[in-house]
């Protein structure tokens, strides 16, 4: 028995989306699933208790930061990861291969790995698919990532097609590496670009290892969100039906929606906590920048419809104020929004596709949300 699995529950006859639930050493959640990202153990701005409170069932850690600080030998002494930031849910760690990738100007690739310069030092490192094993077992996450290149949008076909290439063979390295398969799930990273026959042969080499979990990779990487839904609906249908499906780093509510409907289980983004600290909240009738000088005399919440902490308690003014005057806690009351918000709209998600009518609530959404509008601002 795989450490992690995957339960079908329904299918919505409306859209095709799925409703399941995935199993792990650390609870069980529903998907479709948004998951928090705490980089660095921590949520910013968020404490355990809030994530529980706000129904968070996942959250998302990474495997490069927590490397470099404060080492994977300091987290594995504490008991590892659950134990040493206090939360009892479920965690997944990426493979840290987009940090590589993202953050290095200076980086080389060959066979065996990557050789780039620390981002906050400057100190030469090297990661393999070996070493990102070996860090994520030390972090003892429920669902790890394989390592993976992340190729730049966009690339030309035969560099895509040998990145996908050598994506596949680090897979199988990363299985032979990793040494707690009991307690520990290890995902495969489907990549390819917007080719059609990439992903397709990306998707069939890495559903030959058998991974109990499979996430798309390479998307929401500065493509049009036309581009993302397209090259979406011709790779999930090569995945198992039977395992759960991640589309990595996307986070907008119309990408949540659009994703669920063509397959996808689980989604992951830093986008709610990083606008929250810029004042930019999500709302029930699209977006609004709290620290405008037009709310300052506004005492309504942030979201009328909302019925959160934050917007249960607090003010548009008092918010605005608070940011305005470099007050953490207005970081804290946007951030507690944001997230609650996606996590609340994956609930409606998911009651959606159980009566069969997540198009309609799309339609519906996009309409009040205002992405239906010329112009229409998204984040």
């Amino acid at each position: 028995m795989s450490a992690v699995t995957y339960e079908l529950i329904k299918t919505c006859k409306q859209t095709g989306a799925r409703l399941g639930r995935v199993h792990t050493p650390h609870g069980t959640f529903e998907t479709p699933v948004f998951m928090p990202v705490g980089t660095l153990a921590t949520v910013k701005t968020m404490s355990p208790e809030e994530l529980k409170e706000l129904g968070a069932g996942i959250i998302l850690s990474n495997t490069y930061h927590l490397w470099l600080r404060p080492g994977e030998d300091i987290v594995r002494e504490a008991g590892g990861l659950h134990k040493f930031m206090n939360w009892d849910g479920s965690i997944l760690t990426d493979s840290g291969g987009f940090q590589v990738f993202s953050l290095s100007d200076l980086r080389e690739i060959e066979e065996q790995g990557v050789h780039f310069r620390n981002h906050i030092s400057g100190e030469k490192l090297f990661l393999s698919p070996e070493k990102a094993m070996q860090i994520q077992n030390a972090l003892g996450s429920d669902i790890m990532m394989a390592f993976d290149e992340c190729p730049p949008y966009p690339a030309e076909y035969k560099y895509m097609k040998d990145s996908v290439e050598r994506t596949s063979r680090w897979a199988e390295r990363c299985l032979t590496a990793h040494e707690r398969p009991d307690d520990q799930g290890l995902f495969g990273i489907v990549q390819g670009g917007e080719y059609e026959d990439l992903r397709k042969q990306s998707a069939r080499d890495l559903t030959a290892l058998d991974f109990p979990g499979y996430a798309i990779g390479g998307l929401s990487v500065g493509e049009p969100k036309d581009v993302m839904n397209r090259v979406l609906e011709f790779t999930t249908p090569y995945l198992p039906t039977e395992k759960p499906r991640y589309l990595m780093g996307v986070g907008s509510p119309d990408s949540l929606i659009d994703g669920a409907i063509r397959g996808i289980d689980m989604f992951d983004c830093v986008l709610p906590t990083r606008i929250a600290r810029n004042g930019t909240c999500m709302t029930s009738n699209g977006r609004l920048v709290v620290r405008n000088a037009k709310f300052a005399r506004d005492f309504s919440p942030l979201d009328p419809n909302c019925d959160c902490h934050t917007c249960r308690n607090y003010s548009r003014a008092y918010i605005r104020h608070l940011i305005k005057a470099d007050e953490t806690f207005g970081l804290r009351l946007t951030t507690y929004h944001n997230l609650y918000f996606l996590v609340k709209l994956m609930e409606q998600v998911r009651e959606a596709i159980r009566a069969d009518r997540l198009g309609d609530f799309r339609d519906q959404f996009f309409e009040q949300y205002g992405f239906n509008k010329p112009n229409a601002k998204n984040f």
